[in-house]
């Protein structure tokens, strides 16, 4: 059996981060809004983010009626450090009033901008930023990446592919250091020089690989004379330090290691521990902890020590290396902050009770109540003294270091300022920022500044914060810039200055996945499929539910209107007239954007004009017989420009009807058009076009010479207009000024139309060529014939005009024609240029516009051309679709009827008052919503109807989140869920619970969701007599903390808490499932329970205990006062205790199996009331999962893999049918079938997936006792969650196939699906060639990432496993390479694309 494993979701959140100017638009001065970048990573994913300043404006509250009608709004006037908004709220800022601001930044706010994203073969483990002798010319810095299995990648921005690109790449894997068994276990960190003289990256055995760099060309030349290296290279030859060996023998077993700054060459301070020990030797051992400071003569590999320091506290954690001014390094351990100076001087501030208990070393007082931990903390410097820590539950205190020039006398710390996220990562940005990335939710950019603030005359310094948190955030602008806690002095007062904290952004994450199930979500009347998944980690914990198509729900039907070809909703108001032009007639600046009318039509003659009449009907005024084309706004809103197959019209004011006809004769049918106050582009059937002016003054439309673009019978496929309102298109000229085409105009309607915003229309021809024109003059500005190909980058190719006259016989279309392309604005609250590809063999592809400084030679530009834009297109997005094809000869009434029109429709939509999303809606036979975020980027999520014919965005109801859409159930207005996230590639909400949930099961009877919740609960000792072993007795000293469980029986609807049951304080679940169980309480014989597995902590002395507990759902009455109409409890049916933990359950034919320890007991639910056992196995040596079919059962072990085994019942038997013989810890284990066949999927606790099989026939199987091994792949991160799903295909089988879905702890969700035999071979071919002749990032191999390696055989089992991380490549690249790669291997693009896509769906 073969399977293809895809991921559905790459990993969430931030392990590692660095910030640096990666990007040119943070070094460019025309440029100052870009300031910096940010990379993060998470496993095997690689985000780059720019962090820009982004203007701060009030929004705008739809929701009241007074504040819109309102002259001025409340809260807006200027207060010192803001702005003062226009009374329009639009968000124009009028910068006359500014005041002058102690925060000069106080109109700006820094935020996240998503720039792109990889998914590299390889686990990164530490990321720096490093100078290299380029930086010197372009001012950018160089990303350097560090990876599990031993290697550095060396990354650079590149201008022309606008993406990372490989420099070099540096391997240690054959060092003999990784030679050892344990250095699997082992995890590489990696360190930079503050000055990028070198980088070392941490090997086992003691012993670090140093990569130095070169600065300087002097350090370049000096070099190649003595070694003759290549002169292009910005390193050199890169060597291994052995601490033992080289440095101190006594340097051994190394926690942390870090560079140190301002030292004249690197300097590194490395934390080890000699002599190991632990918390029951601290009598003979402690204080075994030492701190080396030595430097590094990379010319003369020579490394003297400077300071050694002795007697640190066994339980040092990391470094942080202090700034120049004050020098040193801080000293992490459990329970104290310890700094050391170049001087070897200790200065230790115990942050509880515990630290002067474990360590002998001098330390400062224990202030009054402070009890904290440091394990798991993140610390980052705010300035040169002050540092923050923050804590493994999100706490930041503020740590002081008092000195006297560079000699500290004590350290202060805070009490808590604020709760942030759970940290994993903190660094300095720079610009009084800070960067906290968190693996378990959201990371959090967090701005700090100083603030001198007075203190009353009798108070001491030491009683004033040194930190306080703004309570606002700084988004809130209307708030005065008062901070919390603050004192107000006299007019003796002191001074102090206090740093100040407030939030300025988040990058969204749900963090690991603890549990999946499938429940249904009610979306009207309808029940939706949603995956709900148990995500995050103490506070940030809760649920998150995923969709496969963007949740929408219907607000009323409007079976009034027709629609079947098409929808258009748009504002058109009153006119009056100043010197004979109209202008639109604006009474109230908040409802002139809402639109007033709805054109609709049908292939048949149909409903015309559509106004609301009433607040929710519709009235029909006016009806035109034919088909429309297009509508839309025209003469500044006053009127309509109506496009029907034959003619052009103008509805009010002065009704007019241009017939497209060429003489007396009439041409082909329009079949298309593109609208653009005051311009108008239509398309016929027979590829020709036609442009049309509007002239307001005249109140008329007339035909637009189109002689510059060459022959009037010239051919084209499709063609749209753009207007540019941001000035984003910039033109260089070879005889005129940049603007002055700009500015050209022809009428006095045309100057009052454009203002200062630019027009341009947007041409393919037949031949591939796509072509862009300056309005009003057509002239030819950007030309590419690239676009049929759909290239990674399209640049303009220089050429003039192409010519695309008619054929004879007439041309026949083509797979690869462009069949819409569209130009418009996607994004948020920084909409970039986007352009829109489909063509006739259904693949999409999404453009982003870029500014380019590739210009020719302008003294004798190329082909006559005058002007050229200064921009190329990077592919941003790509998506093929299977599409029905029809018969173009086909010219019937009903062919017309069954014809699918796929578009491009731009929309814009506020979903929430403080959010405007830009998108495009794709209709036909596989719609799709294309939109773009902040932080997302761009993503296409399908829409879930079957066709949509028409669409449009429609805020005739007074609401900016509707949609008109007709699809197969008739024309409805929809709008979005609430809360809907759509920065990943599956549409999520997010249901907080400040909890974090170990289980959650689906109860179908009730429909309701069962989770149990992960809590800490403080844990006292008792012995056999129920006597207290230990408490407390100093200060700063408390009770630890265990886990403990809670069980919540959910309601969907709104995540309301029905009711629960609580656990003893040391009790908690381990598995809970939803079983079927005989019961003679229902007709059936048979009902649905919850069976609940739990393990109960005694501490180190006592053994473990566990229970096994089933749960009945019960409806009672509910609560007159709730608004529920039903009501549900949990009834406990039985408690049954057990001498060891319960660890798995499932049900298998009525039957209850339960494991406890290393046994599997089968148990019959006896009268409802009681458990009885009917039969048992002894097994491995702990139970991790169990998972059963029909009557056989499949154990999961945490040390003997998995095995196989038979339920019997007559007479009541467990029979082992095989086993697998290799020694790996199961951390899931599924039943995976296709047809006939059978296969096993388990994941263990390395990351490797395994395909067995039961095959008696095999000779090797021992008569089938024997699992035998099909397949590995290594997916290098754990799983503990997956499930089984149905996979239909066409054929519709009586058993589907099996689908199976797993959530990992890095937070990806990944699915396996079966794959045939003909396809798989295809596939793996293609897989081989992608692996070899496409660039991968970081320079790594993705066939060596997978590799399982296995003693037991001499060629790895990664045949019967897909890679589709590495197929999905196949689909992103252009057609000339996927036709060269599929060419070596014997087939077609075609037919490997649709293998792709029948394969590639979420479930």
């Amino acid at each position: 059996m073969h399977a293809l494993r895809h991921e559905l979701l790459p990993p969430s959140g931030v392990e590692f981060a660095i910030a640096l100017k990666l990007t040119p638009s943070t070094a460019s001065k025309h440029d100052p809004s870009s300031f910096l970048n940010i990379v993060t990573a998470r496993s095997n994913i690689l985000r780059v983010y720019e962090v820009r300043h982004q203007p701060l404006v009030t929004p705008n509250h739809v929701d009241s009626e007074r504040e819109r009608r309102a002259q001025t709004r409340k809260g807006t006037e200027p207060v010192e450090g803001e702005v003062e908004m226009d009374n329009g709220g639009e968000g124009w800022v009028n910068l006359g009033p500014l005041k002058v601001s102690r925060r000069s930044d106080a109109t700006t706010a820094p935020r996240f901008y998503f720039i792109k994203e990889h998914a590299v073969y390889g686990t990164i483990t530490g990321m720096e930023k490093v100078r290299t002798i380029s930086s010197n010319e372009d001012q950018l810095d160089r990303l350097l990446v560090s990876f599990k299995d031993a290697k550095i990648a060396l990354l650079e921005w590149s201008e022309s592919t606008h993406d990372l690109v490989t420099v070099s790449i540096h391997t240690y894997e054959r060092a003999p250091q990784l030679a050892a068994l344990d250095s699997a276990l082992f995890q590489p960190t990696l360190r930079a020089d503050p000055l990028s003289r070198c980088a070392a990256l941490s090997l086992p055995k003691d012993s670090i690989a140093i990569l130095p760099f070169y600065q300087t060309q002097a350090e370049l030349d000096l070099v190649e004379q003595d070694l003759n290296l290549a002169r292009d290279l910005p390193y050199s030859p890169s060597f291994i330090l052995d601490f033992v060996g080289d440095v101190d023998p006594d340097l051994r077993n190394v926690v942390d290691f870090v560079f140190l700054p301002g030292y004249n060459n690197p300097t590194v301070a490395v934390l080890c521990q000699a002599e190991k020990t632990w918390v029951g030797r601290l009598k003979e051992y402690r204080d075994t902890a030492k701190l080396y400071i030595f430097t590094l003569d990379l010319l003369n590999h020579t490394y003297p020590v400077i300071t050694t320091v002795e007697g640190l506290p066994y339980d040092c954690i990391s470094l942080l290396p202090c700034a120049v001014p004050l020098g040193g390094v801080v000293i992490v351990t459990s329970n104290a902050l310890i700094h050391v100076d170049q001087a070897a001087r200790r200065v230790a501030l115990p942050v509880n009770g515990w630290a002067i208990r474990v360590s002998d070393m001098p330390m400062l007082p224990l202030e009054k109540d402070l009890d904290l931990t440091l394990e798991s903390s993140c610390l980052v410097f705010v300035d040169e003294k002050n540092f923050f820590v923050i804590r493994k539950d999100g706490m930041i205190h503020s740590v002081e270091i008092v000195s006297d020039g560079r000699t500290v006398s004590k350290l202060t710390i805070s009490s808590t300022l604020a709760q942030t996220t759970i940290p994993s990562v903190a660094c300095q940005l720079g610009n009084e920022l800070l960067f906290v990335g968190s693996t378990a939710g959201p990371s959090v950019l967090l701005k700090t500044h100083r603030v001198d603030e007075e203190l009353p005359c009798g108070a001491g310094e030491s009683d004033a914060p040194a930190a306080v948190v703004d309570i606002h955030t700084s988004m809130d602008i209307e708030d005065e810039d008062a901070p919390n806690g603050t004192i107000s002095g006299g007019p003796t007062s002191r001074s102090r200055s206090v740093i100040h904290v407030s939030f300025c952004d988040s990058l969204p994450a749900y963090g690991p996945i603890s549990d999946l199930t499938f429940s249904l979500s009610k979306v009207g009347e309808r029940h939706i499929p949603e995956l709900v998944a148990a995500t995050g980690s103490g506070h940030l914990g809760g649920f998150t539910l995923f969709q496969r198509d963007l949740p929408v729900r219907v607000k009323r039907k409007l079976h009034v209107l027709g629609g079947a070809r098409g929808m258009w909703s748009f504002p058109v108001r009153q006119s009056h007239r100043v010197n004979g032009t109209s202008y639109e007639k604006v009474v109230n600046p908040f409802v002139s954007e809402r639109d007033t009318v709805i054109i609709s039509t049908d292939a048949n003659p149909s409903p015309g004009v559509a106004t609301r009449a009433a607040k929710t009907e519709l009235a029909i005024p006016t009806r035109v017989p034919g088909t429309t084309v297009g509508a839309g706004p025209f003469f500044h809103r006053t009127a309509i420009l109506h496009v029907m197959t034959n003619a052009i019209r103008v509805l009010e004011p002065g009704a007019q009807i241009i017939k497209d006809m060429d003489g007396n004769m009439p041409r082909a049918k329009i079949k298309a058009c593109s609208i653009c106050d005051p311009f108008v582009f239509i398309l016929r059937e027979d590829e020709t076009i036609g442009l049309f002016i509007g002239e307001s003054e005249r109140g008329k439309v007339r035909r637009k010479d189109m002689s510059p673009m060459g022959e009037k019978a010239s051919r084209y496929l499709a063609g749209c207009f753009f207007t540019d309102y941001n000035g984003i298109f910039e033109l260089a000229t070879t005889d005129i000024g940049p603007n002055h085409d700009r500015s050209a105009t022809t009428t006095l309607q045309a100057a009052v139309s454009a203002g200062s915003h630019s027009q341009w229309l947007v041409l393919v021809r037949p031949q591939g060529t796509m072509e862009i024109w300056s309005l009003p003059k057509l002239n030819l500005v950007f030309s590419c014939n690239a676009i049929s190909g759909l290239d990674a980058i399209l640049t303009d190719s220089y050429e003039g005009p192409a010519l695309s006259l008619p054929q004879d016989p007439p041309r026949k279309p083509q797979d690869l024609d462009i069949d819409q392309i569209l130009l418009t604005c996607l994004g948020e609250s920084a909409p970039a240029l986007h352009l829109f590809v489909f063509n006739r063999f259904g693949s999409l592809v999404v453009y982003e516009m870029l500014p380019t400084s590739a210009l020719p030679d302008m003294t004798s530009p190329p082909n006559g051309r005058a002007s050229f834009l200064k921009v190329k297109f990077s592919k941003v997005a790509t998506r093929h679709f299977e599409l029905s094809r029809q018969e173009e000869t086909e010219k019937t009434v009903l062919a017309e009827q069954k014809r699918i029109s796929r578009v491009f429709v731009p929309f814009i939509t506020s979903p929430n008052p403080n959010q405007t999303l830009f998108g495009v809606f794709f209709t036909g036979d596989r719609p799709s919503w294309i939109i773009g975020t902040d932080k997302g980027g761009v993503n296409i999520f399908p829409s879930g109807h079957g066709v949509v014919h028409a669409f449009t965005a429609c805020s005739l109801w007074d609401s900016k989140s509707e949609f008109l859409v007709y699809s197969d159930e008739g024309p409805s207005l929809l709008e979005w869920l609430p809360d809907i996230a759509l920065d990943a590639r599956l549409p999520k909400r997010f249901v907080p619970r400040s909890r974090a949930y170990s289980n959650v099961v689906f109860e179908p009877s009730s429909l309701l969701i069962v989770a149990a919740s992960s809590l800490q609960a403080r844990f006292t000792s008792y012995d056999e007599d129920n006597n207290i072993t230990w408490e407390p007795d100093d200060v700063g000293i408390s009770l630890p903390c265990c886990d403990c469980s809670t069980l919540e029986l959910i309601s969907p609807d709104g995540w309301v808490t029905m009711d629960g049951y609580e656990f003893a304080p040391n009790e908690y679940v381990n598995a809970l499932e939803c079983v079927t169980l005989e019961t003679l309480s229902t007709e059936t014989g048979a009902k649905e329970f919850l069976a609940v597995g739990t393990s109960i902590d005694r501490g180190e002395d006592l053994a473990v205990k566990g229970a096994t507990y089933i749960f009945e759902v019960v409806e009672v009455v509910p609560d007159p006062s709730s608004s529920y109409q039903r009501w549900y409890r949990l009834k406990l049916r039985v408690r049954d205790d057990a001498k060891g933990p319960v660890t798995a359950l499932c049900g298998i034919n009525g039957y209850l199996v339960s494991s406890m320890g290393q046994k599997v007991f089968i148990r019959a639910f006896d009268l409802d009331e009681r458990l009885v056992g009917v039969a048992f196995l002894d097994v491995g040596v702990y139970v991790t999962s169990l998972r059963s079919l029909k009557n056989l059962l499949l154990i999961g072990d945490a040390v003997k893999s998995v095995w196989l085994v038979a339920f019997q019942e007559d007479p009541y038997k467990l029979v082992i049918l095989g086993k697998d013989l290799r020694r790996v810890c199961i951390t899931d284990a599924e039943f995976f079938f296709t047809n006939n066949e059978l296969a096993i999927a388990t994941h263990d606790e390395e990351g490797v997936l395994r395909l067995l099989s039961y095959d008696p026939t095999d000779p090797d199987s021992n008569g089938g006792q024997h699992l035998m091994c099909r397949a590995e792949f290594h997916v290098h991160k754990e799983s503990r969650c997956s499930l089984v799903v149905a996979r239909r295909t066409k054929e519709e089988p009586e058993i589907p196939q099996s689908r199976l879905i797993n959530g990992f702890n890095d937070g990806s969700l990944s699915v396996l699906t079966p794959v045939d035999e003909t396809i798989l071979k295809r596939l793996h071919l293609l897989q081989g060639q992608l692996s070899r002749n496409i660039q991968h990032v970081a320079g790594l191999n993705p066939k060596a990432y997978r590799i399982v390696r296995n003693d037991t055989i001499s060629k790895p089992l990664s045949r019967g496993i897909l890679d589709g991380q590495l197929l999905q490549a196949f689909e992103e690249l252009g057609i000339s390479r996927q036709n060269e790669m599929t060419r070596q291997i014997g087939t077609e693009r075609t037919t490997a694309l649709h293998d792709w896509i029948s394969l590639a769906m979420p479930w």
